[in-house]
């Protein structure tokens, strides 16, 4: 289910969006790359099981919560609705939805789940400044809701990329049909998680293709 752009009311005050601010609020893709983000066992996996679940469209970002086995806890999509790519802004909104579909991990000394997160944007798989600013939003969000920074994931016209790991494919891309998760050719199902309208239901693993 897909939500509009939301803010906690602890976290909706952001500074002036101002140009150099605004930049302040981003991560180029060797800091990325530098900060030590755990590795997806199988992203392809990970990127169709979302994608079958949230059918997201360009300007959807599908934030979800992974446990150590990589299984899916929960999830949830939202419409991006600021302006101006802020990491500020994409920050609330993350958090925000966190806070909606999973307790945080804020009492444990070490996070025991991940956060990845899909969004699916027009144009190439090169870095832009928009994917900057969600990878800023991701990092800040994960830490206040006591959770490890997974990866950031891109889906456009060309297929989907885990940027800062050079991995990818060309399937699902971000004008795929959707998926149906009944029709997964694997025949584990993973344990219902929670999504942002409640409702519980099971996620089959999809093979590679």
């Amino acid at each position: 289910m897909t939500f509009g752009f939301a803010s906690s009311a602890a976290t909706s005050i952001s500074p002036p969006a101002d140009s150099a601010s605004r930049l302040a609020r981003m991560l180029e893709p060797a800091e990325w790359a530098a900060a030590g983000i755990p590795l997806l066992r199988n992203p392809r996996e990970v990127v169709s099981g979302l994608h079958a679940r949230h059918r997201p469209t360009p300007a959807t970002a599908v934030v979800a919560v992974l446990d150590h086995e990589e299984r899916l806890a929960a999830s949830a999509s939202f419409t991006r609705r600021a302006a101006l790519a802020d990491g500020w802004e994409f920050r609330n909104a993350l958090l925000a939805h966190l806070r909606r579909v999973i307790p945080h991990d804020l009492r444990r000394r070490t996070p025991a789940r991940t956060a990845v997160l899909l969004y699916c944007r027009d144009g190439d798989e090169r870095w832009t400044e928009e994917d900057g600013a969600w990878m800023w939003g991701l990092r800040d969000a994960c830490t206040l809701h006591g959770l490890r920074c997974g990866a950031y994931i891109t889906l456009t016209r060309g297929g989907w990329q885990v940027l800062g790991e050079g991995r990818g494919g060309r399937q699902p891309h971000s004008a795929s049909p959707p998926g149906n998760l009944a029709d997964a050719s694997a025949d584990e199902i993973l344990p219902a998680p929670r999504t942002a309208s409640g409702a519980a239901e099971p996620l089959r693993r999809t093979a590679a293709r």
